[in-house]
């Protein structure tokens, strides 16, 4: 079994966790789909065929199964499946029961299997109001960027955001508050950095930290306007903007495969160092990255921007935020040696 059919293996295995339930993750479809075309650079991967045979249920776990014959490489297919069913902070009865026929058909033990289960539900169900995110890192000069401190204005008049009842219903505060535009930004930059650095170590379920971690940020800035939020209000507001958690961290999951094929042409192991490394932070630095400065923008100018005017905004942040990620990746790099699993768990549980 060479490793590019292990990869592929493990990527249809996450594709069919993402259809587990289609009801759920309806709304991510098309995203999905985008995320699968943009990942084709790798023809020996095909991602966009292995999206075709998952969603006309050409392929199943049985095929999954017959060519991952490693046992660690089934761990591992499971535990990234796992990630993909919880990266909305839930899973459904049709995921679990995805799970399970996964765990029998790869002959996983049960004890193992749900242990990454309750540590998957551990990082993705994280309470928003903790300690400030990675608030042990030093400050960060942020280098001009006059788009990062502006407010997008386009032409015309459209509506204003349709974002749902949980977003509509929050109370506008009277007299709002005014915190310090540079300390927000900062805030931000620290933020991208650690998320940037956390997509660098090669467990799946670290990557699973990123999004709850993301989902806190814009909480915090949220709040530093004087807007209460809860996870329904953020997941909805980061839908708003086009960005999907499930599929998020299934394209996570596959520019980290992509990296580790990479690193062994290189001559590196599976996952290694380097060609993890030429694929991934930029994606987790920027869009967090956007998501703050999106975030500070729509609070602090009472939530009146339009629907479309967030999504441009976000595009153009995303721009900037993947043009200044080579500038600190020194700094991501470096973060990244310094944390494990453990450190991970702590940031996310606000104890970092």
């Amino acid at each position: 079994m060479t490793d590019t059919e292990q990869i592929r293996a493990t990527l249809t295995l996450c594709l069919l966790a993402a259809y587990a339930d289609r009801q759920k993750h309806e709304r991510e479809g098309e995203e999905i789909r985008r995320i699968a075309e943009g990942l084709a650079a790798s023809e020996e991967i095909n991602l966009p065929a292995l999206y075709q045979d998952v969603l006309m249920k050409r392929t199943g776990v049985q095929d999954v199964a017959a060519r991952l014959q490693d046992d660690d490489a089934r761990r591992l297919a499971y535990e990234m499946a796992v990630c993909v069913c919880e990266a909305d902070g839930s899973i459904s009865e049709a995921e679990r029961a995805f799970l399970a026929d996964a765990r029998q058909t790869l002959q996983l033990d049960a004890a193992a299997a749900e242990a990454t289960v309750q540590q998957a539900e551990a990082l993705a169900q994280a309470p928003l109001a903790e300690a400030p995110l990675a608030e042990a890192l030093q400050e960060t000069p942020l280098f001009g960027n006059s788009r990062a401190q502006g407010t997008p204005h386009e032409a015309g008049s459209p509506q204003t955001a349709s974002l749902p009842d949980t977003l509509a219903n929050q109370n506008v505060p009277s007299g709002r508050p005014t915190p310090d535009a540079q300390a927000i930004d900062q805030q931000i930059l620290r933020a991208a950095i650690t998320n940037g650095a956390i997509e660098l170590l090669p467990e799946s379920l670290s990557t699973l930290a990123i999004i709850p971690l993301q989902m806190r940020l814009v909480y915090q800035i949220g709040q530093q306007y004087g807007y209460p939020l809860d996870k329904g209000h953020i997941r909805d507001f980061l839908a708003t903007l086009g960005v999907g958690v499930t599929s998020q961290y299934l394209e996570q999951a596959g520019r980290k495969l992509l990296g580790s094929l990479l690193g062994k042409k290189l001559g590196k192991g599976m996952l290694g160092g380097l060609g993890r490394q030429a694929v991934s932070s930029g994606m987790s630095f920027a869009s967090t990255y956007a998501l703050g400065h999106v975030a500070r923008e729509y609070y602090a100018g009472g939530r009146t921007l339009s629907t479309q005017m967030l999504k441009d905004a976000y595009q153009r942040m995303l721009g900037d935020g993947r043009a200044l990620q080579s500038q600190y990746l020194p700094r991501i790099e470096a973060e990244s040696r310094q944390l494990d699993a453990a450190k991970v768990m702590a940031l996310v549980r606000g104890q970092g």
